[in-house]
């Protein structure tokens, strides 16, 4: 109960940090520099500039509506885990845009667009492996996904893209490259954040000695590993195949036990995004 307690508590703290650096990059970097982006943010410079509606006053309007469509559609589960984000985000971006000092940073638009994909990119990411969802925009394709079974990934791409082209009525070129750029960017970051801690290298060990170079996985490096049935292409000969999944760190050592053992040995080595299971995400076990 007090670690459920004590999770409960670092996901709202996480979820409040990931709302605070999203809108510190939008009143930072983007309304500053006049950029370009998808998601809310973006849909609220399209009602910013055509119809002069405050950012933080159409964030929390879309953010209250996109809310109860969640909750309706998606569950109850969903809309506890959404509740912070839909409320806080325009609170926090409403006080950050009153201060002026944060508008001042550079006036340099690639610069901040290549600031603002990092920061974004980095408080979604922290936002979801926090068990939360940052709402707007996100909501949509997670109901598409649900009542359709469109990738959400792919309707997301999507909004994104006709957010930007809608942006052309304000925005010139230039600043529609710089959308561009600024969305690949945070792309990029979120999907390196939400593995980031995560991944792990599965390595597969081919050689006649086998047994040895199992036994001092086992003993050397406190590694589980599994044996696999297999058999040669050319000659169709039987043996076993070594598997096991290692850290980053623990790799150098694993190459080196290796070839001490069998020079000859071939591996294959492949990066992982995520292992659950005993030694990783669960206490390891001797028994």
């Amino acid at each position: 109960m007090i670690k459920s307690h004590s999770t409960w508590i670092k996901n709202i703290i996480l979820v409040l940090l990931g709302n605070t650096l999203y809108a510190l990059a939008v009143t930072t970097f983007i309304l500053p520099n006049g950029l370009i982006t998808g998601g809310t943010a973006g849909l609220a410079l399209v009602f910013y500039h055509q119809f002069g509606v405050p950012v933080s006053a159409f964030v929390l309007a879309f953010n209250i509506a996109m809310f109860i469509v969640g909750a309706i559609i998606l569950g109850r589960s969903f809309a506890l885990t959404t509740l912070i984000s839909t409320f806080y985000f325009p609170f926090i971006l409403g006080i950050f845009e009153n201060i002026t000092m944060l508008q001042n940073i550079t006036d340099d638009r690639l610069l901040s667009a290549i600031y603002t994909g990092i920061i974004i990119g980095v408080s979604i990411g922290i936002v979801i492996k926090a068990g939360a969802s940052t709402g707007g925009m996100d909501i949509p394709p997670l109901v598409l996904n649900k009542k359709l079974g469109i990738s959400v990934s792919v309707s997301l791409y999507v909004f994104d893209s006709l957010i930007l082209l809608s942006q052309m009525l304000f925005a010139n070129k230039e600043q529609v490259l710089y959308g561009i750029l600024l969305v690949m960017i945070y792309t990029v970051i979120l999907d390196k954040v939400l593995i980031f801690g995560k991944s792990r290298m599965q390595v597969k060990i081919i050689s006649d000695k086998y047994d040895e170079i199992n036994q001092s996985i086992l003993q050397h490096l406190d590694r589980g590993s599994t044996l696999i049935h297999s058999e040669t292409g050319y000659r169709h000969d039987k043996r076993l195949v070594v598997l096991t999944i290692v850290s980053n760190r623990e790799l150098p050592k694993l190459n080196n036990l290796v070839l001490s053992i069998d020079p000859q040995a071939f591996m294959i080595i492949n990066q992982v995004n995520e292992v659950k299971g005993r030694g990783f995400t669960m206490e390891k076990s001797y028994e």
